[in-house]
């Protein structure tokens, strides 16, 4: 590796990948939130991520423009032997100093085309002629070994612009261990300053609401040592509050975040269900972390919890399995999808039907309650709605969904929800509502939740 100690550290980062499949929306690109999050346990901010087609011209204004910017940029895919493969000709061109130029001269790794043959040795064919372009690069550039692959990484330094640009290709399970030998090693980290984020979760206020109670640490011209900023991102009713400060040391960034972390807490009271620091190596989905509060309290309280579900069809119970160590607190349930199961099984009196409907108050708080005795559990959960896309009426629209809660203490409630989106979101939304209505029986809060109505 080149001794680059005396080059400006690496602060911030630029992320680019390439690919017509990306462009075009028919592969997902998942490197580029990997790499971020990377680069941020080591101290290194991404700034951008950019999506470009395979156009050597249109990569090469990328790779500038970015430069302009950034300390660093990582590349992913564009090193294949095809010709449509071509992220060594955009970095040639902007070694040669400008998107427009014609590429460098280009040279062979001796070491590289050696691998290269080994990899192929186990076929009888050997390696194919085309496959010998992988062990070129750019003059001014050098190749980076891939173990797990034909396509070796590139890196260089572009010294009229002042970053390091390293070329990496695009499947992960090549990607990601060449970033721990060949960028991780190189990474030239500033002194005397680290980045870090906590995150808040909350359940049953919108984003609009969280935001407007901490609006004030949401201001974008907070800036400089010591101030954190505040921001917030929704998903199906879990609201997070992420938390970012770049402080002198580790301590004094702990400190500056327990800080923020009081006056938002003070701010949002009960709706935070949760707390993380993911630059620990925190690795838990955001998804499983309501089921993971609802289990962990009703494991501290010895207490068990029972499901009885129609329009979410097991999506309530499976999410509460999903998580290790259910089975403490999860004791079963029904899936009662026609009114006749839900007489059957949990003992809905069939004049609900009639009277009611399916899809009502009645009907929801009869199904927790059959379902609380037949499970013998300390807690029971209930779902009935209208997923759609059919079904739906003027007086109960598709998204009209109730739920409904017993208790072996004889308390209960069913509330009403409008819960808008296609039938996935309807059902994802019913599963989170029905967990936020147990955790505030569990925590003694009450609350309109979101798309709540008619209470």
């Amino acid at each position: 590796m080149t001794d680059t100690r005396d080059r400006p550290p690496h602060r911030s980062a630029a992320l680019l990948s390439i690919g017509d499949e990306l462009v075009l929306g028919q592969t997902l690109d998942t490197n580029t939130a990997w790499l971020a999050d990377r680069l941020f346990t080591l101290g290194v901010t991404t700034h951008e991520h950019t999506t470009v087609d395979d156009d050597a011209r249109r990569i090469a204004q990328a790779i500038e423009r970015l430069g302009d910017e950034a300390d660093l940029i990582i590349i992913t895919g564009g090193l294949g032997p095809t010709e449509d493969d071509l992220t060594r000709e955009a970095l040639g061109r902007v070694l040669a100093g400008s998107p427009d130029s014609e590429p460098v001269a280009f040279e062979t790794d001796p070491a590289m085309l050696e691998a290269l043959k080994k990899w192929f040795a186990h076929r009888p064919a050997g390696m194919p002629e085309r496959n010998t372009v992988q062990a070129t690069h750019p003059a001014g550039s050098v190749c980076l070994p891939n173990p797990n692959g034909t396509a070796p990484g590139l890196h260089a330094w572009i010294e009229r612009l002042g970053f390091d640009v390293f070329c990496l290709p695009g499947p992960p399970h090549e990607m990601k261990p060449m970033v721990e030998a060949e960028i991780v090693p190189q990474l030239r980290i500033a002194d005397g300053a680290v980045t870090r984020v906590r995150l808040l979760l909350t359940i049953g206020l919108g984003e609009s609401a969280v935001a407007d109670r901490i609006a004030d640490l949401m201001d974008r011209e907070r800036h400089g040592s010591g101030a954190v900023q505040c921001g917030t991102t929704a998903s199906k009713g879990v609201v997070t509050v992420r938390m970012r400060v770049t402080a002198a040391s580790e301590v004094e960034a702990a400190t500056l975040l327990d800080e923020c972390e009081r006056d938002v807490t003070e701010r949002l009271g009960g709706v935070i269900f949760d707390r993380r620091d993911p630059e620990q190596g925190d690795s838990i989905a955001i998804r499983d972390a309501l089921p993971r509060a609802i289990i962990d309290l009703l494991r501290d309280r010895g207490e068990t919890i029972g499901v009885v579900e129609s329009c979410t069809g097991g999506l309530l119970g499976e999410s509460i399995t999903e998580i290790a160590g259910s089975s403490d607190v999860f004791v079963g349930g029904f899936l009662t999808y026609s009114n006749e199961m839900k007489t059957e099984l949990v003992g809905v009196d069939p004049e609900i039907f009639d009277t009611d409907g399916a899809v009502s108050e009645r009907c929801a708080l009869a199904m927790a309650g059959g379902g609380l005795e037949r499970t013998g559990a300390a807690h029971c959960l209930s779902i009935t709605g209208i997923a759609g896309p059919g079904g739906g009426s003027d007086e109960k629209p598709v998204g009209t969904v109730f739920i409904g809660r017993a208790s072996a203490d004889g308390t209960g409630e069913a509330r009403r929800f409008r819960f808008r989106g296609g039938r996935k979101a309807i059902r994802e939304w019913s599963q989170r509502a029905a967990l936020a209505m147990l955790r505030m029986k569990l925590v003694g809060i009450d609350m309109t939740l979101l798309a709540q109505v008619e209470r």
